[in-house]
């Protein structure tokens, strides 16, 4: 995918992206499923570094508990259902719900239900995408889902590297 560019100093960038496009990658154990990055900074040239894009869990995925040391996030429920925890309250995820994370809160994801749990998830500064990407696997279409395999052994250095305390 090309950078997408502002024309000039008064006309931001324009970069849309079809519903099938992206950039997607298969995700490892414990979360399985995978991420679709819709929006970030390599894609296309933004005033405020941010990202955006989608995640989604298969029954029994879950999002392990972390926190993002300077960065704030928001995810908005879209389709399926589970839970959502915060600095340890427990909320049900389901269609409709919006979660804002501020810097340094505990939270993670877990699909208890019987479908795929699915949402949209934006975070500033931007670092999560190189993250999904970098433990992930990119999606090829017509290949099989690869899911489960392990993390990277390294796993913790891609996350001090990018998002993650």
């Amino acid at each position: 995918m090309t950078r997408a560019l502002a024309i000039d100093e008064n006309h931001g960038a324009i970069l849309i992206v079809p519903p099938n496009a992206g950039e997607n990658h298969w995700q490892p154990q414990p979360a399985n499923g995978q991420v679709s990055v819709r929006v970030a900074p390599h894609l296309v040239e933004t005033m405020t570094p941010f990202s955006l894009g989608t995640q989604t869990l298969p029954p029994g995925g879950y999002v392990r508990e972390h926190d993002h040391p300077e960065h704030d996030e928001v995810l908005h429920f879209i389709s399926g259902t589970g839970k959502a925890y915060v600095d340890g309250v427990e909320y049900v995820a389901e269609p409709g719900l919006t979660i804002f994370v501020g810097k340094g809160r505990k939270h993670k994801f877990a699909n208890d239900g019987s479908g795929e749990l699915h949402w949209l998830w934006f975070i500033t500064p931007n670092g999560l995408e190189t993250f999904f990407r970098d433990v992930g696997r990119p999606v090829v279409v017509g290949e099989p889902d690869p899911t489960p395999f392990a993390r990277p052994d390294n796993v913790r250095e891609l996350e001090r590297n990018t998002a993650f305390s």
